[in-house]
């Protein structure tokens, strides 16, 4: 065993969160923490729209071991809190039986009004409570990074006033992915505009009960229920590990959005479901082919065995169960990445965009067609940041930049390179 083997963790943690509105027992935010024991830098990172902490577990992996002084810590944002993991630690045919047969707690929106107050504010109060632990008094530096509208919590984490203390204070550095503010998603086919009335509409909608979105879900085939896809991914996910070449289990339960007449093996079937060739280009890896026997064929830039265990769990899962209403809504109204009056109306504290001062690292795949560039650029040539590292490779899918193998993956690359290259902080 190596010297790096020897100090290695891997652990899952919770940190205690702002209290906001709802059951003290949700006040607390996962952290999957990867890296050696005594890391003198922590890069802390935030997933996408339905990105939970398993989603980053390759990564983490791929660029803790590039470096001899780094840990990652991927968050769980407290809504994952709210899904009902526990039939994941046993096997895949227990798990079946409670969430197909219906015995797992939904969380209904009625009794969920507390997280209709879930905005960015609880978001950033979270995150930064991550962040100060990260930094262990000052001893670590801490780069916060983020996929998707993780990159534009992020950026806003850096410009959000923290009870006069600047976020961007706390941090050493930046890295945005495939995402961002001002038009950094309009590449994918994402224009935002927020008028102070329709904030307003949404914003009452959200009061008055949905609290809870279903866009993956039903951008999917999976149907209306907001925690649809994430349990049929984690289903099929140990189905492909447990019994990779068995016919598959899930097939014939499979909602009719989703379902196919094609002979499924357990990997073939969780391939299927993410396969680049069919699937929604915001949710699908290069990872292989289903070949005629219904059995999977590795192939592209992923290797499926690592979506599976990405999603697998039991927790961290890949996927957050019950996306919030309200974060979504804040993320738009801050996309100016600036004070306006919708973001005032919202309680939104954005005055320290121009004033951020510390290393951009940005990287663009495929999805957002240099929009991600564009976005950085105009972040940097508006505020006080000293260099803006830029990366693109346009055949990678927006999830294979999380999945990709390190020879294959541009991202894991660059990004090691550019956490190697940061001015020491600390002390």
């Amino acid at each position: 065993m190596s010297e790096q083997q020897q100090n290695w963790i891997e652990t899952y943690e919770f940190v205690e969160g702002v209290q906001a509105s709802g059951p003290a027992h949700l006040q607390k935010v996962g952290v999957l923490k990867t890296g050696p024991a005594d890391a003198r830098r922590v890069l802390v990172l935030l997933g996408g729209r339905e990105g939970a902490a398993g989603v980053f577990r390759h990564t983490a992996r791929s660029l803790a071991r590039a470096a001899d002084d780094l840990q990652v810590w991927a968050v769980d944002p407290r809504e994952q809190n709210l899904a009902d993991l526990s039939a994941f630690t046993g096997n895949p045919e227990q798990a079946t039986e409670y969430y197909l047969g219906g015995h797992y707690q939904v969380q209904d929106p009625a009794d969920s009004l507390f997280a209709a107050q879930w905005g960015l504010e609880v978001l950033l109060e979270d995150v930064r409570r991550v962040v100060l632990a990260a930094a262990d008094g000052g001893r670590r530096d801490v780069v916060l990074g983020g996929v998707s509208v993780g990159a534009s919590a992020a950026l806003i984490y850096a410009a959000w006033d923290f009870d006069g203390a600047p976020g961007y204070r706390d941090l050493a550095g930046l890295a945005v992915v495939d995402g961002g503010v001002h038009n950094a998603y309009s590449g994918a086919g994402m224009e935002f505009a927020l008028p102070l009335d329709a904030a307003k509409g949404w914003l009452g909608a959200i009061e008055g009960g949905a609290v809870f979105e279903n866009f993956t879900s039903t951008t999917l085939g999976f149907g209306d229920r907001p925690e649809a896809a994430a349990l049929w991914f984690q289903l099929a996910a140990q189905y492909a590990i447990a019994d990779p070449h068995a016919p598959a289990v899930l097939a014939d339960r499979l909602p009719e959005g989703v379902r196919t007449d094609r002979k499924l093996t357990n990997a073939g079937l969780l391939g299927w479901l993410v396969d680049a060739q069919h699937v929604h280009p915001s949710y699908s890896v290069q990872a292989g082919r289903l070949e005629d026997t219904g059995s999977w064929t590795t192939g592209g830039r992923t290797n499926l065995e690592t979506v599976a265990e990405a999603f697998a769990g039991p927790r961290p899962g890949a996927w957050v169960w019950y996306t919030l209403n309200r974060v979504m809504l804040d993320l738009v109204a801050a996309i100016d990445f600036a004070e306006t009056d919708v973001t005032r109306m919202l309680g939104l504290r954005l005055p320290h965009g121009q004033a951020i001062d510390v290393p951009l690292y940005a990287f663009q795949s495929g999805l957002t067609n240099g929009t991600t560039g564009q976005a950085a650029a105009t972040v940097t040539a508006n505020s006080r940041i000293p260099e803006m590292s830029l990366h693109t490779d346009s055949d990678l899918t927006h999830q294979d930049v999380v999945y990709a193998r390190w020879e294959d993956n541009r991202f894991l690359r660059t990004l090691s390179q550019f956490l190697r290259e940061l001015p020491r902080r600390a002390a």
